[in-house]
């Protein structure tokens, strides 16, 4: 009777779809059936299936787990695909906002524009950064209490706003301010998209996936070089042409806000929300049923158990398990940015002039920079879910601090010599592809991945603050080493921290491919009840020693 009346349905509905066209009517029949199909296999009943499915017609009993069609398989990659691209739209404005910039000081720069002198220039440029730190704190808060998917929205509409008022701005204080509001999107986009897609990510691709933003946001620094240098080009007579650079920041913005209306919420996030059905419904979007419900039983285990403790504040530092693993964070952040990319990144022309080159083979070679980040990035992405973590880290670490300090080394001994720039240009290349293929994607999927779903806002804001602290510093600081104290100098200094760097790696950073969030977190718990377990046999064997005994210590 049942199968009599889905067929009943299913005449009316090829009577409505009539309407609308051949083709959406074949589209709603193919759909119809194959929810008529995944009707009666929960019933246990056997279905019909087309020759085009290869059964030749005949009838088959289906088990539920193998309801799925592999078109609808497809939708769903395509979907998490969407969702990824998308929502790292926002690594695109960061890179192009960061990037953008470089080439538009100089027309900034002429009297009949801002009339920028070096200091302005260089708070330009740093207050957008200082904006990033203080972001990252407000978005990690703000994506913990709203969500990922509302911040991401309200992000992008300050983008917009924010953008539209550099590219208008009046005068140096206008400029500053509206740069300082740009920060501020910047640095909350870069704690929350990558926890979103975490969140998203099967455990198995999370690398690859997270790891798409750090490419979207070298795309975007390489976006920025060439916009610049063909606007400079065609239109570099126009004093104002820097406001055009500026103002292209505002499509991508744009986009980003309207992908992420169709876009869902984490489902973790909802999950440690007490919204389990919305949980599942999402998961259900992205994944095949068996493995949905599975993952959803893992994130229910997971946030019961995250219930049972107190929301994240400030106090948790006073833990020292929570310490150690903020610290790690922390501590992975700083690396990135006191490896010195920024320095080449933000100064790369005028290092490139320093060795030799002319201003226009500078910012040739500066373009150079920006599409082997981007060829390093993709390289990175392809050996993340492979390589270790860890490995990827020491590696680009060694990278990095050897080709700093060959152009340190260079620089004294081929002083003034022909070859020299080549060199120079080269060894940049070279600490590029180690610094965007290794340090920068594992840098950002390692903040996604290390902390409890409790603390991730929290604690990913800390670390995110720190490492735009540290970026501040180093755009800021670096012209002034350049000029007082030279380019080999400064560069040495920065080998000596990769040096630092890569020790504390080996010794504090765990590995955490091929591992769950849920896995992960587990490994957290594991260690809290250790520390609470030692903590408890310590009070309790104190309060039963004898007044006169000291305390052995053999509790620790």
């Amino acid at each position: 009777m049942d199968f009599i009346q889905s067929g009943a349905g299913f005449l009316r509905l090829k009577k409505r779809t009539n309407r609308v066209g051949i083709g959406y009517s074949n589209y709603m029949l193919k759909k119809y059936f194959n929810n008529i199909r995944r009707i009666h296999d929960r019933k246990g009943m056997s279905v019909m299936r087309g020759k085009d499915e290869g059964d030749g017609g005949r009838r088959v009993s289906v088990r539920p787990e193998e309801a799925g069609t592999r078109k609808e398989s497809f939708s769903k990659k395509t979907f998490l695909r969407l969702i990824t691209i998308v929502s790292t739209f926002g690594g695109l404005l960061y890179g192009y906002d960061t990037g953008v910039v470089n080439g538009a000081l100089p027309f900034m720069s002429r009297d009949d524009q801002l009339g920028l002198t070096p200091f302005t220039q260089g708070l330009v440029t740093s207050t957008l950064l200082l904006g990033a730190a203080f972001g990252a704190v407000f978005g990690g808060r703000l994506s913990d209490r709203k969500g990922r998917r509302k911040t991401i929205l309200s992000v992008a509409f300050i983008f917009v706003i924010a953008t539209l008022g550099c590219s208008m701005a009046p005068n140096v204080a206008a400029m500053v301010t509206f740069r300082m509001i740009l920060g501020l999107a910047v640095g909350a986009t870069a704690v929350t998209v990558p926890a979103f897609l975490a969140e998203l990510s099967p455990a198995e691709h999370r690398g690859r996936i997270v790891t798409q933003n750090q490419l979207m946001i070298v795309s975007g620094q390489l976006f920025a070089y060439t916009f610049n240098a063909i606007l400079a080009n065609t239109f570099g007579e126009a004093g104002n042409i820097w406001r055009y650079m500026l103002a292209i920041a505002t499509l991508p913005a744009v986009i980003l806000w309207l992908g992420m209306l169709i876009v869902p919420e984490s489902p973790r996030w909802l999950a440690a929300k007490g919204k389990f059905g919305k949980a599942l419904d999402v998961l259900r979007r992205i994944r095949e049923e068996k493995r949905a419900q599975m993952e959803w039983n893992e994130i229910r285990q997971t946030v019961e158990k995250d219930a049972k403790m107190k929301k994240a504040t400030l106090k948790d530092l006073k833990l020292p398990f929570v310490r150690r693993i903020i610290v790690i964070g922390v501590g992975i952040a700083m690396i990135q940015q006191l490896t010195g990319v920024n320095s080449i990144m933000y100064y790369g022309t005028e290092i490139l002039k320093k060795s030799g080159f002319s201003t226009g083979a500078a910012l040739i070679g500066n373009i150079a920079n920006g599409l082997i980040s981007v060829l390093a990035t993709l390289t990175g992405i392809a050996l993340l879910d492979r390589a270790g973590r860890r490995k990827m880290l020491i590696t680009g670490l060694a990278g990095t601090s050897t080709a700093l300090l060959l152009i340190g080394i260079f620089s004294i001994t081929l002083k003034n010599s022909a070859a020299l720039p080549f060199l120079v240009l080269g060894l940049t290349v070279m600490f590029l592809a180690f610094q965007q293929g290794g340090v920068s994607p594992v840098t950002w999927l390692m903040q996604s991945e290390i902390y409890p779903i409790h603390l991730r806002g929290l604690a990913m804001g800390i670390s995110v603050f720190c490492l735009f602290i540290t970026n501040f510093l180093v755009g800021l600081l670096f012209p002034v080493l350049f000029h007082a104290i030279g380019l080999s100098a400064t560069f040495f200094i920065f080998t000596g921290l990769g040096i630092f760097s890569i020790l504390f790696v080996k010794k504090f950073v765990p590995e955490t491919k091929g591992r769950s969030l849920e896995e992960i977190e587990q490994s957290f718990h594991a260690r809290k009840e250790r520390y609470f377990a030692r903590r408890k046999k310590s009070t309790f064997n104190r309060n039963n020693q004898p007044q006169h005994l000291h305390h052995s210590g053999m509790d620790r």
